[in-house]
């Protein structure tokens, strides 16, 4: 196994062997959604986005940083092709909170492997699967509270759902047209750069943890687990680094 893809998986605290099965599928998606943080605090500081590969790896492995979908994405499909799963990469459209359709400016990743195809995402700044999802339409797959389902649309294309507050809401949506790594750079340079991108409004970290989760916004922090919700206010820049490093394991 290569030296880098043996960083990764220690970077992931994946163990065991790795093979080309759900069980690894499940395992390798889960440990990265809960060491791997989303965040946009590089963008917030107008520090440049890069999406190649070996940047992204030097950002995420070496310097224990996280990144938005087109980043870490991109790069959990590196380490899943790497390992030898089949990967598509798609553009998604995300509808969570939308009133109209918005443009595409989400990577999502297929994943195939000896057990069917999945639908594989490490780079929502919210609420999504912790494992892979079986790409079946209508087939509703529950992990712990949550519920989530896969239909099949007319224009839309494939959507995934999430139960919330008893009706089916959307999260979002993707055609199966595969992408590049160069498709993801002018969205990504949207929602750098762009005065309306939501990405420059405030700092959004986010991580999961194995019976919560944890979340930034602007200069408050709450840490959720199943039954409290704990929120702590940053008064000051100084306090603020220290909790992103305290509970993100971030230095910036």
């Amino acid at each position: 196994m290569r030296t880098e893809v043996q960083a990764y998986l220690q970077r992931i605290e994946f163990e065991g062997i790795p093979k080309n099965d759900f069980a690894t599928l499940r395992h390798l998606q889960f440990q990265h959604l809960i060491t791997v943080p989303y965040e946009n605090l590089d963008i917030m500081r107008d520090i440049p986005i890069s999406l190649k590969i070996e940047d992204v790896y030097k950002k995420v492995v070496e310097r224990g940083r996280g990144g938005y979908c087109f980043e870490l994405n991109g790069l959990f499909a590196w380490l899943l092709r790497s390992l030898g799963f089949t990967v598509a990469e798609h553009m998604a459209r995300y509808l969570r909170g939308e009133q109209e359709i918005p443009m595409r400016r989400h990577r999502v990743l297929k994943v195939t492997c000896v057990d069917g195809d999945y639908l594989c995402d490490v780079g929502v700044g919210d609420t999504i699967p912790l494992v892979p999802l079986p790409i079946k339409y209508g087939v509703v797959n529950q992990q712990k509270m949550e519920r989530y389902k896969l239909e099949n649309e007319p224009f839309l294309g494939n959507v995934l759902y999430e139960w919330k507050k008893n009706e089916w809401r959307k999260i979002y949506s993707f055609t199966e047209e595969k992408q590049l790594n160069i498709d993801y750079i002018m969205p990504s340079f949207y929602c750098e750069k762009h005065p309306d991108s939501y990405f420059r409004t405030m700092d959004m970290v986010h991580i999961f943890t194995k019976d919560g989760r944890k979340t930034v916004a602007g200069r408050e922090i709450k840490l959720f687990s199943p039954n409290h919700v704990n929120v702590i206010v940053a008064g000051t820049e100084a306090a603020f680094k220290e909790l992103l490093e305290v509970h993100f394991k971030i230095r910036i």
